[in-house]
């Protein structure tokens, strides 16, 4: 998935894929989704790609307070990559790549 977003191009095909999650619930759902998230080696940027049904981030407005399912590509920071990463991912894929921002208890 490819998009500009503020002047920065976002190719998750040439980004890492740091992991995968998706919702509990069935595919039709309106609340389904699923999403990788990535980062750039180069720049170190993260972003969130995905798709999901209308009542999930990746919805898309088609007229006056309706909503239809979609997809799209969400740039992020580092912190709320990370947050999102302890939210969905396994400890050993946050570790990985947030290593430096966890400590231990």
């Amino acid at each position: 998935m490819k998009k500009i977003v503020n002047g920065v191009r976002y190719d998750t095909n040439k980004m890492t894929l740091i992991g995968e999650a998706s919702a509990n619930c069935n595919p039709g759902d309106f609340q389904y989704w699923e999403a990788g998230l990535y980062v750039s080696p180069r720049s170190g940027r993260y972003c969130l790609a995905g798709r999901g049904g209308p009542m999930s981030r990746f919805s898309q407005s088609v007229g006056q307070n309706q909503w239809s399912g979609g997809e799209d590509l969400i740039p992020m920071g580092r912190s709320d990559a990370l947050e999102w990463a302890e939210e969905h991912l396994d400890t050993e894929e946050v570790e990985e790549f947030f290593g430096d921002d966890i400590e231990d208890a």
